[in-house]
């Protein structure tokens, strides 16, 4: 996969960051994969669990040295370091195209269904997509029972939509071997629905909305690709389609 420099291995010998222009707390990187060390720091996360006010007060000047947040959760099946971590078996994402990845695994997972529908949006934006982000972290840092124990974390990315893939991160790699195909879908969401991604655990991802759906129709729309992008998390897709109205989180897990 293409990437920025990263300038995680920096924080080896500067933990503070001050070098960057940081002012970070005691953090762990981390560069453990499936395979064994990686060749240089994936990610930095905090010791602590995150705190309301973090993430908007880490996200500008982090940025602005090639390293944005995210939260990741670090309960009841460990922390990245135990996710097996796989960023030599990703591509980039802009090598695929959202659509095609959408209406692929559509065909596969929607059993039952009319044909792909084709894509949802774009919404006009409700609130500032980085705005939206923040408030979103905040949210799971006061408690919310699908990320039991969320530290704020770092990663060397270009934009939110790659940072599993920037990871290696395995989670939905029995509904799709390669996180990057994902990763254009999260891209192409950016684009349509402001959304930034904010929380991940072993196989669970959390995004921000900043453009949802105003009425049942749109979240038709959307609840299709969330079908394609995440089966698991759909039952009755018109039920599920009626939670999406004006929802500023989705949330994603995979078996």
């Amino acid at each position: 996969m293409a990437t920025l420099p990263n300038p995680l291995p920096k924080l080896a010998a500067d933990p503070s960051g001050r070098s960057l222009g940081l002012q970070l707390p005691p953090g762990v990187l981390i560069d453990t994969t499936d395979e064994g060390p990686w060749h240089e720091p994936l990610l930095w996360h905090a010791e602590r669990e995150v705190s309301a006010g973090n993430w908007a007060a880490m996200s500008g000047r982090a940025a602005r040295v090639g390293l944005l947040p995210v939260l990741v959760d670090l309960g009841s099946q460990g922390g990245p370091d135990d996710w097996e971590l796989m960023p030599g078996e990703v591509s980039y994402p802009g090598d695929h195209d959202a659509e095609s990845v959408l209406a692929e695994l559509w065909e596969e997972c929607a059993v039952g269904e009319d044909e792909w529908p084709g894509l949802a949006g774009p919404f006009a934006l409700s609130a500032d997509p980085d705005s939206r982000a923040a408030e979103v972290a905040d949210s799971l840092a006061e408690g919310r029972p699908w990320f039991k124990e969320p530290h704020l974390a770092l990663v060397p990315a270009r934009r939110s939509a790659d940072i599993p893939a920037a990871i290696g991160w395995s989670g939905p790699v029995n509904h799709d071997e390669d996180v990057a195909r994902l990763c254009t879908v999260l891209r192409s969401w950016e684009d349509r629905f402001g959304v930034r991604v904010v929380a991940l655990g072993f196989d669970r991802l959390a995004v921000s909305v900043a453009a949802p759906p105003a009425g049942l129709t749109e979240a038709e729309a959307v609840a299709a690709e969330h079908l394609a992008f995440c089966p698991d998390v759909v039952d009755d897709l018109e039920a599920y389609a009626r939670q999406l109205v004006g929802e500023r989180t989705w949330c994603f897990w995979w078996d």
